[in-house]
């Protein structure tokens, strides 16, 4: 190997060195934390805590994203210190698929998933052959029929663990048809149905009254459906985690939480 090449090498591990000792000091005590969240009006709330942080001398930088997919990548590859936009069984499925490390800091809200109906005023009101529409996915149709189970008309496999789906049903006595669609067209069909199993910013989408076509909902009480403040495992005990977690544990995010969102979803910290 030529001189040149070994000075290469060398120069090019010098830099390696100090860009790693970089992110440490960046990890250790950083000035700026950039943070994933969705679009919508999670930006009205991240702006309250934004504002929380920076008396307590740290700046956050917001950055929506519209794909779900997105901002645990963009976590995981460095390009975000934190995200707040998922719940527990996404993000497991998320770090098994991809192989991230990726861990929840604290817990931000809890949005409800509903069954909805625009015929019937009550769960008993159901009739014998029922149709029912659920979300499609793995994560929302599991927690679909987990509700429907939870409200009585059900039955799923507990080997199904959280993400079961229609053919994990072993108990149906009102012989309820489960009709699987897309999460946000779901809502949309409501009217065509006699109930739908809807994740409250879609039902609000569709133009569901929340209040009123509401005839079942989760209990927030041991769901693993909070979502949380994420950050990669590496930086889990970092001083600036607390700093930015207590920025959003505040009362003022709590009203905006509530004012935003007009009730539909719950803070999910005491």
């Amino acid at each position: 190997m030529s001189f040149s090449a070994l000075s290469r090498r060398s120069a090019l591990a010098l830099l390696g060195s100090a860009a790693l000792a970089s992110r440490k000091a960046f990890a250790a005590s950083p000035q700026t934390l950039r943070i994933g969240i969705m679009s919508g009006e999670d930006e009205d709330v991240w702006r309250v805590a934004a504002e929380n942080a920076a008396k307590a001398g740290l700046t956050l930088k917001i950055i929506p994203f519209s794909d779900y997919n997105a901002p645990n990548e963009a976590l995981f590859e460095h390009e975000l210190d934190a995200n707040a936009f998922q719940h527990g069984p996404f993000l497991t499925a998320q770090n098994t698929a991809n192989n991230f490390h990726i861990v929840p800091v604290g817990n931000t809200y809890f949005a409800p998933i509903g069954l909805y109906s625009g015929r019937w005023k009550s769960v008993k009101d159901l009739p014998q052959n029922a149709t029912i529409g659920v979300p499609n996915d793995p994560s929302n149709e599991g927690r679909a029929l987990k509700l429907l189970q939870t409200l009585g008309l059900i039955k799923v496999s507990e080997s199904a663990g959280l993400t079961p789906t229609a053919i994990d049903i072993t108990e149906n006595p009102r012989n309820i048809t489960i009709k699987e669609l897309d999460a946000g067209v779901v809502g949309r069909a409501l009217p065509d149905l006699d109930g739908a199993v809807v994740n409250t910013d879609w039902a609000k989408k569709a133009g569901i009254d929340v209040e009123k076509q509401r005839i079942g909902q989760e209990s927030l009480q041991n769901n693993p459906y909070v979502c949380f403040i994420a950050v990669n495992e590496a930086d889990q005990k970092a001083p600036w985690v607390s700093t930015l977690v207590n920025a959003f544990h505040q009362p003022n995010v709590r009203q905006s939480l509530l004012d935003v969102y007009h009730g539909a979803i719950v803070p999910a910290w005491s």
